[in-house]
């Protein structure tokens, strides 16, 4: 049996402890307590996995990869004035689209290996 996580959970929860640290808490089923990793979550779904189907593992990590990098650099986001988190210091090849959704460009697929 593996009980890796929850020795670690435990380790980092009595670490916690020591420093003063409390945790909150959202109760299951109350996804509305946690806005900002559902706003995540379903911009995840729409812009990636509804129209995405997977045939292999590296395959999704290529895609998940370039979506991510996308996501963070070049899609522009309301709640920081339409624009991106961590946008990319060079000028991009291709100018952003204006639209959330994600444009996938050719060389894409060979940015987005994970090692």
């Amino acid at each position: 049996m593996c009980y890796g996580s929850e020795f670690i959970a435990t380790a980092v929860q009595k670490w916690w402890g020591q420093i003063g640290v409390k945790t909150l808490y959202i109760a299951p089923g109350s996804p509305w307590e946690n806005g900002y990793n559902e706003s995540f979550n379903g911009s995840l779904r729409d812009e990636l996995l509804n129209g995405e189907i997977f045939y292999s593992l590296a395959e999704a990590r290529v895609l998940i990869e370039a979506w991510r990098r996308h996501y963070n650099t070049v899609r522009p986001h309301s709640s920081l004035g339409y624009r991106p988190p961590a946008p990319e210091t060079a000028t991009p090849l291709y100018p952003a689209s204006g639209s959330a959704s994600l444009h996938l460009r050719p060389d894409m697929a060979a940015m987005g290996l994970i090692h």
